[in-house]
């Protein structure tokens, strides 16, 4: 791994609560883990039995099989756009997350402004999720992801064009939480008008599987284009000209049922 890759990885380890947990002997953080590990395990069939939709209470236009679900969704043009613009959503989370922190290390600053930056990230994404569900019920949600992904952009061309300082960093971080995962509430809101709830869990997975090929770029390329170049520019550039790119993708989507609801009985 390269010395930058190395860093980044621990650089995630200097978020204020991430600190306070690994400033202690290491096998109790990774009890920690093993504890809610098998918390997860345990509680899922538990809590699956309450979640679960009973087959006889599925409605019959949306009654159809997995593989059903997946051919009408991927023949639809709008949830594949949708699709492709949530790759951005991962490339700009990923990068900023895994990133930003040696990013500034290298440009004079300490290791605990990326700590902070990345916590204020993480304090107004609270704020931005549950607004853009709000928003969501309210207008467009293709407009609405047209927006966010807009600001994204828009955000971190500001922060590459202007001094990095602390206060920069914490303004960036906060305005950049404000959008971090208000892409979800839309998207997954966008694919329930489309396709109905009985394959919502799967057809918002298959989006998500883009955010994660978004995620693994973001993060690799970043590490790549500074073992090569020395600086972050280009993977800046990329991200700013992926999130310009989802705005304008997100636009023509079509936010109504597909054939299959529309023809179904109330």
């Amino acid at each position: 791994m390269s010395l930058d890759a190395t860093r980044g990885a621990n650089s995630i380890y200097r978020v204020p609560p991430l600190r306070a947990l690994t400033s202690r002997k290491e096998w109790q953080f990774f009890a920690v883990l093993l504890v809610l590990s098998v918390l997860g395990v345990t509680l899922t069939p538990i809590l699956q039995r309450y979640v679960t939709t009973p087959p006889d209470a599925v409605p019959a236009g949306q009654s159809q099989s997995l593989g059903q679900a997946l051919g009408e969704a991927f023949a639809h043009r709008s949830y594949v756009l949708l699709v492709l613009g949530f790759f951005t959503c991962g490339f700009q989370l990923q990068f900023i997350t895994v990133h930003l922190p040696s990013y500034l290390v290298d440009r004079g600053l300490s290791a605990q402004v990326g700590g902070w930056t990345i916590a204020t990230i993480g304090l107004f994404n609270i704020v931005g999720s549950v607004t853009a569900g709000w928003l969501g019920d309210r207008m467009p949600k293709r407009y609405l992801l047209a927006f966010i992904y807009f600001i994204r952009a828009a955000a971190i061309l500001a922060f590459i064009s202007v001094p990095v300082t602390p206060l920069s960093c914490l303004v960036f971080g906060a305005s950049m939480g404000l959008m971090w995962l208000s892409t979800v509430p839309p998207t997954n809101g966008i694919i329930a008008v489309m396709f109905g709830t009985r394959w919502l869990a799967t057809l918002a997975g298959f989006a998500f599987f883009s955010h994660q090929v978004g995620g693994f770029l973001g993060v690799w390329l970043g590490g790549l284009v500074f073992d090569r170049t020395g600086s972050y520019s280009m993977v800046w550039w990329l991200a700013i000209l992926f999130g310009v790119l989802s705005a304008l993708i997100n636009m023509p989507i079509v936010e109504k049922p597909v054939a299959r609801i529309a023809a179904a009985p109330a």
